[in-house]
């Protein structure tokens, strides 16, 4: 079995750490480094991972409630020939589900009370719709009668704006649309089948959901729609698919995935965590100048030992190599201890609820955090990456050093 060299300048570099002989300050200074090394890599790590877990929590509630993809016409009228249009669709293997949908705005008001708010109506088959969304799955008040299906006359609603009415499952609303061609709008009166959490407040305070074919009778829509819900097999690749359908349908129908409509949320997650990056990671740069330092006292201590390598043989490459190896071990004590510190800390902030975030001001009711395996090697790398650089300025003023002179006045 051949033996593994191991670089007798590694060596001398560890005998150095290992050594009780640094002097108070060159310790000190090596502590220093280690532990902001340490505390920016961790602070970098914790970060990321509750950056990671607004924009994952956020996404899966807006898929929660938004389909994967919204295929309209691109004149903004109706969509008239929805079944061919569905069977287009559909007949994309990355397609797993459709269900087309009236959008319309109307005014919500309690039987039992004077109080009245604007909202969104989406007309859709209940049982696709929860094949694209999982609508129900976030119902958190049933009407007894309810059955899953919604009938010629149950609406579903989001839990704000039921608050804010004062409504439960089972109540009785009216619902008022305007009309272009008369003056008095048209009411209907509705039943509550379930009221919905979804964790977005602007859908739960402004949506509300009816069956298709009664807003078709209500608005004589014969087999229209505003649009096509689609679900896609794989949520990441939505922009690929919708480029495909767009494709397929042409130029009269609009395409738009879920990371278009909601590219202005997203776009300012990934710069606030862009910026949250770049600034934590001054902290590993400030313990790089920390390195450099400890670097250069070293050089300045080990002036004679220097001189007597040299005579030994040792090149001054060589020399440049132990304390660039000596830099480059501080720096990765310092980022391994911050990767199991900043994992540690990420992992305990996931699986306990330390804090508690005010309802209505956030997306989230508590902490969310993600630790991805992306992040942590994003931060390793930088980490190892600025540290190992932090070496190579006190390996080069050791490299210029003149033997003789060390020898004559260490």
């Amino acid at each position: 079995m051949p033996k593994i060299k191991f670089p007798v300048e590694l060596f001398i570099a560890l005998r150095y750490l290992k050594s009780g002989k640094k002097g108070l300050f060159s310790l000190l200074t090596s502590l220093i480094a280690v532990g902001g090394t340490m505390l920016g890599t961790a602070a970098l790590i914790i970060t990321l991972a509750v950056m990671s877990g607004f924009q994952t929590d956020i996404r899966n509630k807006i898929l929660g409630i938004q389909p994967h993809i919204i295929v309209m016409n691109n004149s903004g009228y109706y969509i008239e020939d929805v079944k061919d249009s569905e069977e287009k669709i559909k007949q994309n293997k990355e397609v797993s589900g459709t269900s087309p949908f009236i959008y319309r705005q109307a005014i919500i008001r309690s039987v039992d009370s004077s109080a009245t708010l604007g909202l969104l109506i989406k007309a859709a088959d209940l049982k696709k719709e929860q094949e694209i969304t999982g609508l129900l799955d976030k119902a958190v008040d049933l009407n007894e009668n309810f059955d899953g299906t919604l009938k010629n006359r149950e609406i579903i609603l989001g839990n704000e704006l039921a608050k804010n009415l004062t409504l439960a499952a089972g109540d009785e609303v009216l619902l008022m649309f305007p009309s272009n061609f008369a003056s008095v709008p048209k009411m209907y009166k509705f039943i509550v089948a379930a009221i919905i959490h979804s964790g977005m407040y602007d859908y739960d305070s402004s949506l509300g959901f009816i069956d298709i074919e009664a807003a078709r009778d209500m608005f004589s829509l014969r087999d229209y729609a505003s649009g096509i819900s689609v679900r896609a097999v794989n949520f990441n690749k939505v922009e690929n698919l919708a480029a495909q359908l767009q494709k397929d349908l042409g130029g009269s129908f609009l395409v738009r995935p879920w990371t278009e409509l909601n590219r202005n949320l997203f776009a300012a997650l990934k710069l606030e965590k862009t910026m949250m990056f770049l600034i934590l990671g001054l902290i590993i740069l400030v313990a790089a100048f920390n390195i450099i330092s400890n670097l250069l006292l070293l050089s300045a201590q080990k002036f004679k030992e220097i001189g007597i390598l040299s005579a030994i043989g040792y090149s001054r490459f060589q020399i440049a190599k132990i304390f660039f190896y000596e830099g480059f071990i501080i720096g990765a004590l310092g980022a391994v201890l911050g990767i199991l510190f900043g994992i540690s800390v990420s992992l305990l902030l996931k699986y306990f609820d330390f804090f508690e975030l005010p309802q209505g001001i956030y997306y989230v009711e508590k902490l969310p955090v993600a630790v991805l395996p992306q992040d942590i090697v994003l931060v390793s790398l930088c980490a190892f990456i600025i540290t190992a650089l932090a070496g190579l300025y006190p390996a080069y003023q050791v490299s210029k050093l003149d033997p003789l002179e060390a020898m004559r006045n260490g």
